[in-house]
């Protein structure tokens, strides 16, 4: 009797798991046909704007209209109706990204429309909202922690090591990761950190992102006789490797360099499988001199990445400002 019922639930499950994966589908069509009838409708107004002028006072009467006429409707206020006007001129040039849009809930096409200055900025975000899904909360997150302007701060300083691998690493990592969600004190010991990242680990993945798995904490290496631990251990599924998280409190130090390149030596060597990728480091430091990373980074053999961490958000135009500076010297660098 009890064989009979386990298999009835096996079959129920089945049945289940059906049901969710046609209404998940059957949500996708109806957000496709939601976005496709704004674009229409912004192109439309959009049109007219040209041709006859059409102007707010138009476009709140066309409102009007369309609630008379359909007191049911949603969604179709004179405001709602400009938001696709601009959502369709923003990006009806770009054939990549208009073909994107599709793939988001129309919340999270307006909060990256309204929020990002530049082409650049918004194709990330669609991208990574795409490849992440997320919801319109954890969006609004990384675009309020500049996930956009850290990651293209990382991205430039790459060292050669890294940009040398077979895999693409170029919009993985971050220059300064924002731990704000960790509620840390200013004097928080190394233990205090690895427990809080543990204790709060699906927000934490959300900051690295979401093709990280956990695989364990104090992760233990075995060289020789002696006994070591990584702090943190992670899988990479896109990159198809081992990331080791070291954390340091304080500032960055050369010497703190070769202890990872050590432990990512142990881990090719004893424990990567043969299909798998070289592993990677992260070495999480509360503050960093770019000037010392870049001469330490300059003779390191492995792929390694020195990041800082703040337990607070960075205002925006502070990366900005270090982003632009970046871009500039990189020109100066090209011109010479």
């Amino acid at each position: 009797m009890n064989i009979q019922k386990s298999e009835n639930q096996t079959n129920f499950k089945e049945i289940l798991s059906t049901i969710q994966n046609s209404k998940q589908k059957a949500l996708q069509q109806v957000n496709i046909t939601l976005i496709e009838l704004y674009w229409s409708i912004g192109k439309y107004i959009s049109t007219k704007t040209i041709k006859e002028n059409w102007g707010k006072s138009v476009v709140t009467e066309l409102a009007m209209f369309i609630e008379q006429k359909e007191p049911t409707l949603k969604g179709f206020s004179d405001k709602n109706l400009w938001r696709m006007k601009q959502f369709y001129e923003t990006y009806y040039k770009n054939e990549k990204l208009s073909a994107l849009l599709r793939e988001l809930s129309w919340t999270n096409n307006l909060m990256i429309m309204s929020s990002s200055k530049s082409e650049e900025e918004r194709e990330y975000y669609i991208a990574l909202s795409i490849h992440e899904r997320y919801s319109s909360r954890e969006l609004e997150r990384q675009i309020k922690s500049s996930l956009f302007e850290r990651t293209m701060l990382a991205n430039k300083k790459l060292s050669p090591v890294l940009r040398e691998l077979p895999q693409d690493t170029k919009n993985i990592f971050r220059d300064v990761y924002v731990l704000d969600i960790l509620g840390l004190t200013k004097q928080h010991k190394e233990k205090d950190l690895q427990s809080s990242i543990l204790s709060s680990l699906k927000a934490f993945i959300l900051e690295v992102g979401k093709d990280f798995c956990f695989m364990g904490q104090e992760y233990r290496l075995q060289v020789g006789n002696s006994d070591f631990s990584i702090d943190l251990l992670f899988y990479h599924r896109t990159l198809q490797c081992m990331i080791a998280f070291e954390l340091k409190i304080d500032d960055f130090k050369p010497a703190y360099l070769g202890q990872l390149e050590f432990y990512l030596e142990a881990l090719d060597k004893d424990v990567k499988k043969e299909y798998e990728n070289p592993s990677i480091g992260i070495l999480l430091c509360r503050k960093k001199d770019d000037e010392v990373v870049k001469y330490a980074l300059n003779r390191s053999l492995s792929p390694t990445v020195i990041s800082e961490y703040e337990t607070k958000l960075i205002p925006k135009e502070v990366l900005e400002q270090k982003l632009n500076e970046l871009y500039e010297m990189y020109e100066l660098i090209e011109e010479k």
